[in-house]
């Protein structure tokens, strides 16, 4: 029996493949790995991120919301409002767990997907 043991690609559907490209790049910082007329790979971390025009011109759908780890959200958020992300609320506490505390702040990418950064911040 085989076990899944991480998720390896992630794929975002995108309407305007430069547009995404360079957002990814240029405001989140992620790295280029290769793009193609139709795709552009990033990696982040281990994980693979696709962005990818659809097959098919009416097919289109909203992407899941990626949850960016980030070690200080106040000062991610700072620092990314800085290159002009349009973020949809603020830095907010969403549950505290033992001695973590887990922060969210959600953003769209130019593609009007929703996304996140997140941070765990030890209170112990």
């Amino acid at each position: 029996m085989s076990n899944i043991t991480k998720i390896g690609q992630v794929a975002v559907p995108v309407k305007h493949l430069e547009r995404a490209v360079t957002f990814y790049k240029e405001q989140l910082g992620l790295q280029l790995l290769f793009q193609t007329h139709n795709m552009a790979f990033f990696e982040c971390n281990g994980l693979r991120l696709l962005l990818s025009l659809p097959e098919k011109e009416d097919f289109a759908h909203a992407s899941s919301v990626f949850y960016f780890h980030v070690e200080h959200i106040q000062e991610a958020f700072k620092d990314f409002k800085a290159k002009e992300i349009v973020f949809t609320d603020e830095p907010h506490l969403v549950a505290k767990m033992g001695q973590t505390e887990t922060w969210m702040v959600f953003f769209e990418d130019t593609e009007g997907n929703t996304h996140a950064l997140m941070s765990e911040v030890n209170i112990g």
